[in-house]
């Protein structure tokens, strides 16, 4: 692991940024702290990233296609559109669950876990568990939001029009 330190200015910080999101894309991401330094016109952010630095530490396209390799599945090809609309919305779920407490995506749900879901269309929270690596923490925690996205996403257009009315 290797930490790599960035300052943008809290005024003008489109060059810094820019070049903040090139290093970002360019390296496999371990975390990112930042914290607010409040000075005035001198106020920045300071930014302190944690990178994998070695054979996993690939540059974006390197990634993708060892990720092609890995055999990882890209589930648009494997779902209907209705089915990978109902998929996308349990990452976007699960993606501000995640920056919300400040962990992982996969700390929540992993992709997989998201995809069965969806192909067993659960609808309770014995369901969940039932789904390898769901425990009891996170039926609790998860459980009822993500089933009661499902659940919404399953009405038909009419009925959700006239619940939203």
């Amino acid at each position: 692991m290797k930490f790599h330190f960035f300052s943008i200015p809290a005024h003008g910080p489109e060059e810094e940024v820019a070049t903040l999101n090139r290093f970002l894309a360019s390296h496999r991401i371990l975390a990112v702290d930042r914290h607010f330094v409040a000075e005035g016109p001198n106020s920045r952010w300071a930014i302190c990233v944690s990178i994998d630095h070695g054979p996993a530490g690939m540059n974006g396209a390197m990634a993708r296609s060892a990720a092609a390799r890995r055999g990882k599945v890209d589930y648009k090809d494997v779902f209907s559109p209705p089915a990978f609309a109902i998929y996308a919305r349990l990452r976007e779920l699960r993606k501000g669950r995640a920056e919300a407490e400040g962990v992982p995506a996969y700390a929540v749900f992993t992709n997989e876990q998201l995809a069965e879901m969806v192909q067993r269309r659960v609808t309770s929270a014995a369901a969940l568990r039932e789904i390898a690596g769901i425990g009891e923490a996170r039926v609790e925690k998860y459980g009822p939001a993500f089933l009661d996205l499902i659940e919404q996403a399953a009405l038909p257009a009419s009925v959700a029009a006239d619940d939203a009315a």
